[in-house]
């Protein structure tokens, strides 16, 4: 092998070219782009005129529409598919991408419910394990029921004891769920069908023979758009006429409520959560035993309520005046609020992202300078200890009957891949967390660093950040750094294992992720810094999180690049507008960018809430302000931007995409490229096969390693220099 090593650095040095050559083969002639006629379309808001000159790219139907689509793929597919090294990107991540998941178990009676993807599996299986220490069996497998992989689980509930499981099953990405439910002993379904349940939820009554779910209104019986709306409470019994189900709660309500059930145990009590927004619900409670009139346990106040609801008590654990959360109790025959007994009070040094009851003990899941803790706790509320989790990371979901003897949890971070522990909680006593299961990963952890720093933004709020790359960096203002980032809806980022992501770090990339405001992270208040009028603090947060990492010597603004998706594909848009100098290249993933008309779309009236609405003249005035699409100026260097969006999102109108792409291309006066990739047959992102995660993942890096400069991975250096660890 030694007398070898020449020839493989030559082919290396030919196939491979110098990071100085790439950067110039990264700046190529101004490129020519399908024609975008310009439209003379002009609003008013408020006695302010706004022109839209690509309306017409809001028609996903028309001939003009579709061949601009086409073109641009065209011309996407063209350009990545040339940039040097795509052939072992694209070679990495097929191996990157294969490392599988692993989900915590939902245990039911003497049977435990988890999914696994395992190698180059479209989608992740359902198993079930009979008993503890049985062989775990296929329960449902999409994979068989599509060759391409664009049929997604995308929920499942089983039923009290297991005998029967309730499942959702999409097409293409579009979430638009068909509920079917299966016997779990025979693998077969039953011929129960229920379309038009996308996002349900599911309550099994204790003795099997139904459940309460939601669902949405069936196209064609509403509307147009309003089957994205009103969505109702119903009751199903197993082998009647799913159109003849009963509404039994959601009339005369309000138009943008969703709806969560809950059954306690003996199956006396059924609890609706109704969500007014993402973060403010009523609660209100029924007496199936007496069929009692509806209760109100909470109502008409702006706070979260998240709910357990067990052994005939009623836990709650919520914001209200309490930003990062509490516990209380309630007796369900007397569940007003003035009778609620606290059980945890609101901590300053972390937030309660949940909790519940498990094995006679709650199970108290915390977010502390983002990244997870684990408790338990006595019923009383009283410290039991703490749970020791492998390293900084994060909780993937706790598993476990309130009436058990074990807990569940799974567990992630940068550099360990998914894995799922298990803790016996007999009698009084509490075990140490015991390995369940993993995913095998051939990733050292000690190949990698990981930091966590405080930065100042523009108006001195200091926002965290973590920071991964190689052991060993040089910190030198020349390393491909990209700078991911969220900032909303409460949504935290934590530690977490992204395979695509290890493609860049053994590359010799760093990874920066902001903790910006508009996130949870740091509570309730944390959350509203960052919405409505003051959703420019998100952006600010990004930018002196950009500016930070070019002082501080990881990176230089030749070398940087920004990354976001859905909300945060907004952050990039609006970064794309705000700070063009501030970095070389921008991914703007399923994004909402035209801030203006975003809520007549889908499903974004839901988003009223976070973002405002151009149809109030106020919020107009801080919408336009900001609106990327409106910000876009003639004239102006941009960075090179990959806008990416899918046909068959039931969420993000990939109009947004469509509409900035065109402008931006028109208004550019550089030479970096304006790229626009549609996805068919895909949807915002939930159940997109790995066959599509692959592509996008080639695309998405090869743009990112030709605007850097960077050099693609010659083989899996540091992928196969030890195995997974804790």
């Amino acid at each position: 092998m030694l007398l070898r090593r020449p020839l493989l650095m030559l082919l290396a040095a030919v196939m491979f070219p110098t990071r100085d050559a790439l950067a110039q083969r990264a700046a190529p002639r101004r490129l020519t782009y399908p024609a975008s006629p310009r439209g003379t379309v002009v609003d008013t808001f408020f006695g302010t005129l706004v022109p839209d000159p690509y309306r017409w790219l809001e028609d996903d139907t028309s001939a003009a529409t579709r061949n601009w689509t086409d073109q641009q793929n065209a011309l996407t597919a063209r350009v990545l598919g040339a940039v040097p090294g795509r052939e072992a990107i694209h070679a990495r991540l097929t191996q990157l991408l294969s490392i599988g998941t692993v989900g915590s178990p939902t245990p039911k009676g003497n049977r435990y419910f988890y999914t696994k993807r395992e190698g180059t599996q479209n989608q992740p299986i359902l198993y079930v394990r009979d008993g503890p220490t049985g062989a775990d069996r296929p329960l449902v497998d999409v994979n068989a029921l599509n060759a391409e992989g664009t049929t997604a689980m995308d929920w499942w509930y089983p039923s009290e004891g297991g005998r029967y499981l309730a499942y959702g099953i999409s097409q293409s990405g579009n979430e638009r769920a068909t509920l079917h439910v299966r016997d779990v002993a025979t693998g077969r379904d039953l011929p129960d069908t229920i379309p038009d349940c996308r996002f349900s939820s599911v309550a099994w009554l204790p003795d099997n023979t139904g459940f309460y779910y939601t669902r949405f209104p069936h196209p064609g019986t509403v509307a147009a758009g309003e089957e994205h709306y009103n969505q109702r409470v119903r009751l199903h019994r197993l082998g009647t006429d799913p159109a003849r189900d009963d509404s039994i709660f959601g009339r005369q309500r309000f138009r943008e409520e969703t709806y969560g059930v809950q059954l306690s145990p003996d199956g006396r009590w059924l609890l609706v959560t109704a969500g007014r927004t993402f973060y403010a619900n009523d609660l209100y409670l029924k007496d199936l035993r007496s069929n009692g009139p509806w209760v109100t346990v909470v109502e008409n106040v702006d706070a979260n309520f998240n709910t357990d609801l067990q052994d005939d008590q009623l836990y709650i654990t919520t914001n209200q005046d309490a930003p990062n959360f509490k516990m209380y109790v309630a007796d369900p025959t007397n569940p007003g609020r003035g009778a609620w007994r606290e059980l945890v009070p609101e901590r300053n040094d972390a937030v309660l992202e949940g909790g519940g009851v498990v094995a006679g003990r709650l199970a108290l899941q915390y977010l502390r300078n983002a990244s997870n803790r684990l408790e338990l706790h006595a019923l009383d509320g009283s410290m039991i200890r703490e749970v020791e989790l492998p390293t900084l990371g994060t909780l993937t979901g706790l598993g476990g009957e309130w009436n058990g003897q074990e807990l569940f949890f799974g567990f992630t971070s940068f550099t360990v891949p998914p894995s799922v522990y298990r803790v016996e909680l007999p009698g009084t006593a509490v075990g140490n967390p015991a390995l369940w299961q993993r995913v095998e990963a051939q990733v050292n952890p000690d190949n990698f660093e990981v930091r966590q720093v405080w930065y100042p933004s523009r108006d001195g709020t200091y926002v965290s950040m973590f920071i991964v790359h190689r052991r060993g960096l040089q910190l030198n203002g020349r390393n491909p750094t990209v700078l991911n980032g969220y900032g909303g809806f409460q949504i935290s980022l934590t530690p977490s294992f992204s395979r695509a992501n290890l493609l860049w770090l053994e590359s010799g990339g760093v990874i920066a992720i902001p903790n910006l405001r508009g996130g949870g992270e740091y509570g309730e208040r944390w959350h509203q810094a960052g919405m409505l009028d003051r959703k420019q603090n998100v952006f600010d947060d990004f930018i002196a999180a950009a500016e930070w990492l070019i002082l501080n010597q990881y990176t230089g603004a030749q070398k940087l690049a920004i990354s976001g998706g859905s909300n945060g594909g907004l952050l990039t848009g609006a970064l794309v507008t705000q700070r063009p100098d501030l970095f070389r290249a921008a991914l703007v993933a399923v994004p909402l960018l035209d801030m203006l008309r975003y809520q007549r779309f889908l499903i974004a009236r839901f988003w009223i809430p976070e973002y405002g609405s151009s149809e109030d003249s106020t919020q107009f005035g801080f919408l336009h302000a900001y609106s990327p699409y409106h910000r876009v100026r003639n004239g102006v260097r941009y960075p090179a931007v990959l806008l990416t969006a899918a046909e068959s999102d039931s969420r993000v109108a990939p109009l947004h995409a469509r509409k900035m792409g065109a402008r931006l291309q028109a208004a550019n006066a550089g030479n970096r490229p304006i790229l626009v990739r549609i996805e068919t047959r895909a949807g915002h992102g939930a159940g997109k096969p790995l066959s599509k995660q692959v592509d996008e993942q080639t695309d998405i890096w090869s743009f990112f390693f030709s605007q850097l400069g960077a050099r693609p991975p010659a083989s899996a250096s540091i992928g196969a220099a030890g195995a997974a660890r804790q």
